[in-house]
């Protein structure tokens, strides 16, 4: 028996991911999963994805839906929003999660880089929330996840556009809620920290960089995507029907 929350209001609602196919969305396509939620997610990394939802169907109660999709493609990631309303029904809960930390320094950024990075990080969740709007809307209520980063806060280092990308979704997080709140629309963004996900173990977990986090932390302990997933689900649920318009920082205690 799990220690932690079971939340029945999401039961059989339907859930769109983005970037669901490993680290912090795949524990989010896992833990809405174990809710019985119908769960949708997109990514580009198809196998990853395909061994995801084999792993996980025996134990669903709803198989999860796996749509393969360049999220940096807008009419392409419109036209599966609009396949997973046709096939599961409209989404009820967004998570905005997607995106990419690679490193980059200030002087090599050209504008080709700057409008990659952008549309890697910050465009498709403006165009997922507002391709999901008009469903959540005609249901009366909905919630959207945007998930940004202490990064910018911090601020990480040889990450300028990326820094500069999870600020602005902050912002653009606290202009939804105030254009979808009067439809019921809830909107907040989750702020993680140095989440330990296999791909920053394998690219970015050095020894030094292990000591500072550890050193900068509260809490002296490893984050895991089950952490932050965990938050997104209380946020998805009824039980936060009166939060939105927030920026909920998960990381130990590190800012």
């Amino acid at each position: 028996m799990s220690n932690f929350a079971t939340y029945p209001s999401l039961e059989d609602r339907v859930v769109l991911i983005t970037g669901g196919g490993s680290g912090i969305g795949a524990s989010l396509v896992e833990h809405f999963a174990s809710q019985r939620a119908k769960v949708a997610f997109l990514d580009i990394a198809e196998q990853l994805s395909t061994n995801l939802v084999e792993r996980l169907a025996p134990h669903c109660a709803h198989r999860p839906l796996f749509l393969p999709c360049d999220l940096t493609n807008i009419p392409t990631l419109q036209s599966a929003i609009a396949q997973i309303s046709r096939s599961l029904g409209a989404p009820q809960v967004l998570v905005n999660n997607a995106g990419s930390d690679d490193r980059h320094d200030f002087a090599n950024v050209t504008p080709e880089y700057w409008d990659q990075r952008m549309a890697v990080n910050l465009k498709h969740q403006f165009f997922a929330a507002q391709a999901v709007a008009e469903g959540m809307k005609a249901i009366g209520s909905g919630s959207i996840i945007n998930l940004s980063s202490i990064s910018w806060m911090i601020p990480g280092h040889r990450l300028p556009v990326y820094n500069t990308a999870k600020a602005a979704i902050v912002g653009m997080t606290r202009s939804l809620a105030h254009d979808l709140g009067p439809a019921g629309i809830r909107v907040n963004c989750v702020l993680p920290g140095a989440i330990l996900t296999e791909r920053q173990h394998q690219l970015w977990m050095s020894p030094e960089y292990e000591q500072e986090v550890l050193s900068r932390q509260c809490l002296k302990r490893h984050l895991l995507p089950d952490d932050v997933a965990r938050l997104v689900l209380f946020l998805a649920a009824d039980d936060s029907e009166a939060i939105t318009n927030q920026s909920h920082i998960i990381d130990g205690g590190w800012i």
